[in-house]
């Protein structure tokens, strides 16, 4: 039932915060025969395979199969922490996971955000910053873009009680290289400044490498677009100790067994298996390439991206007419009915084999 389906007198029962929330809306997820999904920025490709046969030990781990199910699971993921904190080359001390990354983002809110002073991201990002911001009754300021839809440093430049970004930025993106990400901590020495880094490993580089550097920074990962994990759910932060200490203290107030004993397990051995995950980030980042050679030879603007996706528009055809068009044939992408973007899709990296059948569509389009 939606909220516009109960009413008035039905919703007097609820807290009086939750009639006014506008919830995040996910990506479609339609059931459409012969579906190709390029909306939600899932990887074409499955996970490395040795993380099946870690959950299938570890369901086998008791005489009695699926037995350790009954049990909770470590509340602290420590096997989990120690094969990420040995991937990204951190002490484990520096490692904080959570039950997917925007579970890991509501801690990050929760932990630092709530100040006198407002919290500041830009005007075009991840939309579950604003839906955080209502949650906790936040105050905010919208930094715009510059022109060419990059982040502008120099409007980070005022008062602010902390500060997040994507990088590269959702749904552009756009990525901001490490020495602007540092103008930005060196400016707002007294604030958390918050790299949310989802699409980080399709070609840009990491602020984990300046955690040692600056005792303000958070950065937060997710293993749902480069590991192929959507479905497990683990999300992750990485700061010096006493901000970590800030995250373990929320998550515990909250959720102390966030992650299950399958998730861990899993997790695990995608870590462990680098070969495989740095195989498949190549794999899309040869097919993003294509994919814009092909969209620039029809006559698509693409911004340059460093994700698994990339925001595109045609100068001679609006992108909610092409959307429609595209899934009259059972082909969706993502499109943002919001000011500055509208004309722009969003679509997702898939196999050669998916774009191509992308790319005939849309010369069919181009030249009708």
């Amino acid at each position: 039932m939606s909220i516009e389906q109960i009413s008035a007198h039905l919703q007097r029962l609820w807290s009086p915060e939750v009639r006014t929330l506008e919830p995040y809306v996910p990506g479609e997820q339609p059931k459409i025969d012969n579906l190709l999904k390029l909306n939600t920025n899932e990887s074409p490709f499955a996970p490395s395979p040795k993380v099946a046969e870690a959950i299938i030990s570890a369901l086998n781990e008791q005489a009695e199969p699926g037995n350790s199910l009954r049990l909770y699971p470590d509340p602290d993921a420590s096997a989990l922490k120690h094969a990420i904190a040995a991937q990204q080359n951190l002490p484990i001390e520096q490692v904080f996971v959570g039950n997917g990354s925007d579970e890991v983002l509501a801690h990050i809110f929760k932990a630092f955000f709530i100040q006198d002073k407002p919290i500041l991201y830009p005007d075009i990002s991840y939309s579950f910053y604003p839906v955080y911001s209502q949650f906790f009754n936040l105050n905010v300021v919208e930094v715009p873009l510059a022109k060419d839809f990059s982040i502008d440093v120099n409007g980070y430049q005022q008062p602010n009680g902390g500060i997040i970004f994507a990088n590269p930025n959702a749904p552009t993106g756009v990525f901001l290289s490490l020495d602007n990400i540092e103008v930005i901590l060196k400016q707002n020495p007294d604030s958390v400044v918050v790299v949310d880094e989802a699409y980080v490993d399709f070609g840009g580089q990491s602020a984990t490498s300046l955690i040692s550097q600056y005792d303000n920074l958070v950065v937060c990962q997710t293993t749902s677009k480069s590991r192929a994990l959507a479905g497990l759910r683990i999300g992750m932060a990485f700061a010096q100790p006493h901000l970590i200490a800030a995250l373990e203290r929320v998550k515990n107030s909250f959720n102390s067994y966030p992650l299950d004993r399958l998730a861990i397990a899993g997790g695990v051995a995608s870590f462990e298996d680098q070969a495989y995950f740095e195989r498949t980030c190549q794999h899309t980042i040869a097919n993003r390439e294509q994919l814009v050679m092909q969209l620039t030879a029809l006559g698509f603007d693409v911004l340059p991206s460093k994700a698994n996706f990339i925001f595109t528009q045609h100068p001679h055809h609006t992108a909610i007419d092409i959307a429609a068009k595209l899934r009259k044939t059972g082909i969706i992408v993502r499109h943002f009915n919001k000011p500055k973007i509208q004309n722009f899709l969003r679509i997702t990296i898939g196999t050669s084999e998916q774009q191509a059948r992308l790319i005939e569509q849309l010369r069919h389009m181009i030249k009708a």
